[in-house]
């Protein structure tokens, strides 16, 4: 069994990708109010907001417990409307040796694709794949969606 994987989410929305890159971009201290019962806080640890190296710190709810989460942004890439976050400590790392987010957007006229791409390897063969965080993922871009859309 490989312990390294990848595993995709993509969910279609019809609130601007912009805003939705913007948002994971320059302001994710702004995610918890738009879906709080999924995350909870965000706070910036280190870093400025937005840029490249900056180091932020989660409270969320996954799992049916509280966990939090150390990131760092790894990158922004503003031609691809893409944001990589690496998890430094947290609860992941209890189950994983490595953990990458990439949330990226797709603008297709109304309609935009929100793609979140996680790369992992798991500290031993019985962790299972983060497809639960999957389903995490889907629930807070609806709700960020939802939000969007009635503004």
């Amino acid at each position: 069994m490989a312990l390294s994987g990848k595993r995709v989410a993509q969910i279609e929305i019809k609130s601007k990708g912009d805003v939705f890159h913007e948002l994971w971009k320059g302001n994710p201290h702004q995610v918890p109010s738009l879906t709080p019962t999924t995350i909870q806080n965000c706070q910036t640890h280190d870093g400025e907001v937005g840029t490249t190296g900056s180091i932020l710190f989660w409270n969320y709810f996954h799992d049916g417990k509280d966990s939090v989460a150390k990131t760092l942004i790894k990158d922004i890439n503003e031609e691809k409307k893409s944001v990589t976050f690496e998890i430094l400590e947290g609860d992941l790392l209890e189950l994983y040796k490595t953990f990458v987010i990439h949330v990226h957007v797709d603008k297709h006229g109304a309609n935009n694709l929100v793609t979140w791409t996680v790369e992992y390897e798991k500290l031993s063969p019985d962790v299972p794949d983060p497809d639960t965080l999957m389903d995490f993922y889907r629930k807070v871009t609806k709700d960020i969606e939802t939000h969007h859309l009635q503004n």
